[in-house]
């Protein structure tokens, strides 16, 4: 299994100094496709990103995009934006190489039967029109809070069984905060052979908090997948150090 970092979650701002760090840690980077929307003209080019991942010897994995964006709106605009923006950052991800692209799926304004029903309606319009995918795409679980659309394993499964395309992004702190241990364990028992992509990072189990490994209460020695994927990434704050003890007690927890 091969590690990338959020630089954004590890406090880095300037993408060739991310890269530097990247090389130095021997990881990747999973780039953020919402800082490429939003600040295009500070940042490299994906040609001229491709070429300085050569250049470093670093990978790249994607996040694609998720602020302001809902790939189950109700709202005929809003979706089409958020379908646009979506294929937009798979393009990317397409020219700079990404190994993986990582997907959110979608939020709704309340939780009543209908309004359900046509959010999952939008949500699998949605999966139909991104293929042909360019590349591996990894649905991530959320389920951090009542509006997250899919909510459990049950329902992240109902959604891959529809699309055998996509594969499972299992985030380890959205599951821990959603049920604990017990909900960590129903995600891999349910989807260990969709598993795509790992999201690593840590919590005590009240919210979402990006800690190092080893702050939080996650047991990950009890919850390591049976087959690993190829693919992983610390989203982490703390800088290099955090990342480096992450990396380090992953290793030693999982003998890999």
């Amino acid at each position: 299994m091969r590690f990338f970092f959020s630089p954004l979650d590890a406090g880095f701002l300037e993408l060739e100094g991310a890269l530097r760090q990247a090389a130095e840690l021997g990881m990747g980077l999973e780039l953020p496709f919402d800082l490429f929307e939003a600040a295009a003209p500070l940042l490299p080019s994906a040609s001229q990103l491709k070429a300085l991942g050569q250049h470093y010897r670093v990978a790249f994995t994607l996040h694609l995009p998720f602020v302001d964006l809902n790939l189950a709106s109700l709202f005929p605009k809003s979706f089409e934006a958020a379908l646009s923006r979506t294929k937009d950052g798979l393009a990317f991800a397409e020219a700079v190489g990404a190994e993986v692209a990582v997907l959110h799926t979608g939020s709704l304004p309340l939780r009543h039967p209908r309004v359900v029903e046509a959010a999952w309606e939008r949500l699998f319009e949605a999966l139909s029109r991104l293929r042909p995918l360019p590349l591996p795409v990894a649905v991530e679980n959320l389920g951090l809070e009542d509006r997250d659309l899919l909510q459990g394993p049950d329902d992240l499964k109902r959604l891959l069984d529809a699309f055998p395309e996509y594969g499972f992004c299992l985030d380890f702190s959205h599951a821990f905060v959603e049920g604990g241990e017990a909900r960590v364990r129903d995600y891999l028992d349910r989807l260990e052979d969709r598993l795509l992509h790992l999201h690593l990072n840590d919590t005590p189990g009240d919210r979402d908090r990006h800690l190092p490994l080893g702050e939080g209460a996650i047991p990950y020695r009890r919850l390591r997948p049976q087959r690993l994927p190829e693919t992983a990434t610390f989203e982490v704050r703390g800088g290099p150090g955090a990342l480096a003890q992450s990396r380090d007690r992953i290793r030693a927890l999982w003998d890999i």
